[in-house]
Order: structure tokens, then sequence, then C-alpha cells
């Protein structure tokens, strides 16, 4: 936990989708401090059609690399959610190849209760975690 949700156009070969999702990985890991296994990802490929994405008025246009990243986390400081922004943003520009302008987030914070990683447990709630 964070719960990942990582939105692409079809088309990256597996080796890219991999490197994307480890950028985003180790991101987490540093920017939220959570245990390297506490991995939690899902990539949903669209047609391109179907991943509208577009820049809210700001001025830029999208290409076919574009990133949606939406995550359902327990809640985090500001500060933490913008220093992910800026690692995920720039690991994806330096490993990737995808250009900043490409690379959206949306986050929804929920608590504790909210979370059970197997066996009918609310981890967080019983001490497990």
């Amino acid at each position: 936990m964070p719960l990942l949700n990582i939105h692409i156009v079809k088309g990256r070969p597996a080796k890219a989708v991999a490197e994307l999702q480890q950028v985003i990985h180790e991101a987490m890991v540093e920017a939220f401090q959570v245990p390297v296994r506490d991995r939690y990802q899902i990539v949903t490929e669209h047609e391109a059609t179907h991943l509208v994405m577009e820049d809210t008025g700001l001025g830029f246009e999208r290409t076919e690399q574009r990133v949606l990243i939406h995550m359902t986390t327990r809640p985090r400081s500001q500060e933490m959610k913008q220093t992910f922004y800026q690692m995920v943003t720039r690991g994806l520009a330096e490993r990737c190849g995808v250009a900043p302008e490409d690379v959206m987030f949306s986050v929804i914070e929920n608590s504790d209760v909210d979370w059970s990683f197997g066996f009918g447990k609310a981890q967080f709630l019983t001490g497990d975690l």
C-alpha cells in the first residue's frame, strides 16, 4: 500500500512497462518511506482514444507516451506527495523517455480500516502492521 493504478497507451514493450513500474515503485518507497515489498501496482493499457488526458487549460500537448497514475493511499503529507510527483516525473524522463508533461497523478486517501492484505483482517487495526 499505496495501491497504484497505472494507465498507459497500448504499445510499450513489456520491458519498458516493467521499467516504468520500477521507477514508480522506487519513488514511492523513498518518498513515502514504505517497505520495499509494499508493492501493489495495476497496469492498464488503453487504446489511445480511450485514455484522454488533456491539459486542463495549461497550454501543453500530451503524446502517446502519456501516463496516468491513480493512487489510493493512507494520508500522506503535501511534501511527501510533491516529492513523489517530482521523483516519478524525473525518473520516467531519465529512464523511460517519458516527457514531464505526459505524466499525471490523482490521489485518493483513505484510512486504516480500508485496508486488508489477506486473511480477512484489517492489519493496520489488528497491530500486524
